[in-house]
């Protein structure tokens, strides 16, 4: 009778478990494929991380692999040539492509983030700085065109500084290699952004000496965009995404920093909690992070502006023409 039982039972063990290990494979089957392209990997973009890491994608049904671009220009690229679905970078990206005549341009959907997530590193601690400080100084700033190097110009102008006369900007160093760059003797001061300026600090090679996002104000520094036709194809797509941004960017808005650090670890594998917590700490503080999705038309207006003062706005481009609200809008009903 026990034979019996257990044969019984096997054949029912051997029947079931073909079904159930189906389950796991049918459950990932299920889930959106889509490629994010982001500028950087950077705890400036924390709330995207938590939306990563506590599977709000996945609770959306998608399955986001995150790729980094290492710059807007790459980032870009990578969307125009469909290697990646979403691009995440600068919008001034955006205004480029659609001024240069790509009938297929990139429209901004989502913004992540408020202000600037950079800082000036100097090599000595400056309590007192004053961006005077920087007269006849060597800088490593950002590529031409990107939205770190236009800040920091903008920056300096607020400061009455003439980034063509008053400093010497280095900028044939690649956006990954800055911070090398500086510890390894360029430059007096370069602009670096989370981990890489805290690294400095921590080897003694660098000093904060200023936040660039607390001293150029509100402006929208990043932001999640698409091809319109991958939009018009693939709205259900980015719905979904947005969705899980805000649930990302509303987690970041309600809990503490070593809540937030603690879910992002293993985006920053190489960076020890403390330090981690400081950083979310210091970029909460400043406001950085955007508590929901919605591109309103007075940052986008004030983006032109800063890309006018470079010299980078070959024409101004409607609002409406690459921003599209509606998606943010549904995400916080």
């Amino acid at each position: 009778m026990k034979k019996r039982c257990s044969l019984a039972l096997l054949l029912t063990l051997a029947l079931t478990l073909p079904f159930l290990s189906g389950c796991g494979t049918t459950e990932k089957s299920n889930l959106k494929q889509v490629t994010l392209n982001e500028v950087a990997h950077s705890i400036f973009y924390a709330p995207q991380y938590v939306a990563y890491e506590n599977g709000y994608f996945k609770e959306e049904g998608l399955d986001v692999k995150i790729v980094t671009g290492f710059g807007a220009d790459k980032t870009m690229t990578a969307l125009i040539s469909g290697d990646a679905d979403i691009g995440f970078m600068g919008s001034e990206a955006s205004i480029y492509q659609y001024n240069e005549g790509n009938e297929d341009y990139a429209i901004n959907f989502a913004q992540l983030t408020q202000r600037a997530g950079n800082f000036l590193v100097g090599r000595q601690a400056e309590p007192d700085f004053q961006w005077s400080n920087l007269q006849g100084k060597e800088l490593i700033g950002g590529r031409k065109g990107g939205m770190p190097q236009m800040i920091l110009e903008y920056v300096l102008k607020k400061n009455g500084l003439d980034p063509e006369k008053d400093v010497t900007l280095i900028q044939n160093v690649d956006f990954a290699n800055t911070a090398g760059a500086f510890a390894g003797g360029s430059g007096d001061y370069t602009v670096e952004f989370e981990p890489n300026a805290t690294s400095l600090e921590q080897q003694g090679t660098g000093f904060v000496v200023a936040s660039l996002g607390v001293d150029s104000g509100y402006v929208p520094y990043t932001a999640y965009c698409a091809k319109k036709s991958y939009i018009e194809k693939n709205s259900d797509v980015i719905q979904k995404f947005t969705n899980a941004i805000y649930k990302g960017q509303q987690y970041v808005a309600t809990h503490s920093a070593e809540e937030i650090a603690k879910v992002i670890k293993p985006q920053f594998p190489e960076t020890d909690l403390d330090t981690l917590i400081s950083i979310v700490e210091r970029y909460a503080k400043q406001d950085t992070f955007k508590e929901n999705p919605l591109f309103e038309a007075d940052s986008f207006e004030l983006l032109q502006e800063i890309l006018n003062e470079a010299g980078e706005l070959t024409k101004p481009v409607d609002y409406e023409v690459l921003v599209n609200t509606e998606f943010a809008k549904k995400a916080m009903e």
